[in-house]
């Protein structure tokens, strides 16, 4: 029998940040995460459903021109989006092969997907899947 090695471990997203103090209120407030298990080493995590996203200090936050994390939001997608600019959150427009464009979600066939940023530049992923 071949080991499954990772195919039955949990994974997180990480996340580099310039200044964890100054993302504290868009993580908390803007998307509303739920800080859980932070340490005085400049390193955060936060509940995302039943996921987490570990955010930490470093020299290289977005640096990364891909997305980064990604929130698979079902039906949700519009009212999420829009609670989201609500609160400030502007969203990316890219050129892309086969997509249009219905305000700020890009449309590729029956997926919708949105693309916005934190602070420091990391890349984040809304999609209707």
């Amino acid at each position: 029998m071949k080991p499954t090695l990772l195919a039955t471990k949990d994974a997180f997203a990480t996340v580099a940040v310039k200044d964890l103090a100054k993302v504290r209120t868009f993580y908390e407030n803007t998307l509303g995460l739920e800080p859980v298990e932070g340490d005085e080493s400049g390193v955060q995590g936060y509940r995302a459903g039943s996921s987490t996203i570990l955010v930490y200090e470093s020299a290289f936050a977005g640096t990364n021109q891909a997305t980064a994390v990604t929130w698979p939001l079902g039906n949700d997608l519009d009212a999420v989006i829009q609670a989201l600019k609500a609160k400030g959150v502007t969203f990316e427009h890219y050129d892309m092969p086969d997509a249009t464009r219905d305000g700020d979600i890009h449309v590729f066939g029956k997926l919708r997907v949105a693309w916005f940023k934190d602070p420091d530049g990391n890349i984040f992923n809304l999609g209707n899947f």
